[in-house]
């Protein structure tokens, strides 16, 4: 049976969750010598990124104004971090 090891995320209030995953994943889905809580957060903003980019991009109907500010600015902090955008990270655009 494969161990499990924890993460300990804080929000800006000092809330804070625990994301408990298998032993190893953040392992193999690093790069040689990354740190697992980078790993860990870098995977957690493209998730970010990527739902928000559904909800703006691929929604049925008008997307409010706030939501489409909220995407852009997470599409930002995404090439910010990674240094190429969202669209050629996903070589998906629009």
């Amino acid at each position: 049976m494969v161990e499990t090891e924890t993460y300990t995320i804080e929000g800006p209030d000092g809330d804070t969750d625990e994301l408990e995953l298998p032993e190893g994943l953040v392992d193999v889905l690093s790069e040689q010598g990354e740190d697992p809580t980078t790993v860990v957060a870098e995977i957690g903003l493209l998730s970010f990124v990527q739902r928000s980019h559904a909800m703006v991009h691929h929604a049925e109907g008008d997307v409010p104004a706030d939501l489409e500010a909220i995407n852009e600015r997470a599409e930002r902090l995404f090439e910010e971090r990674f240094g190429m955008t969202f669209e050629e990270a996903t070589g998906h655009s629009h």
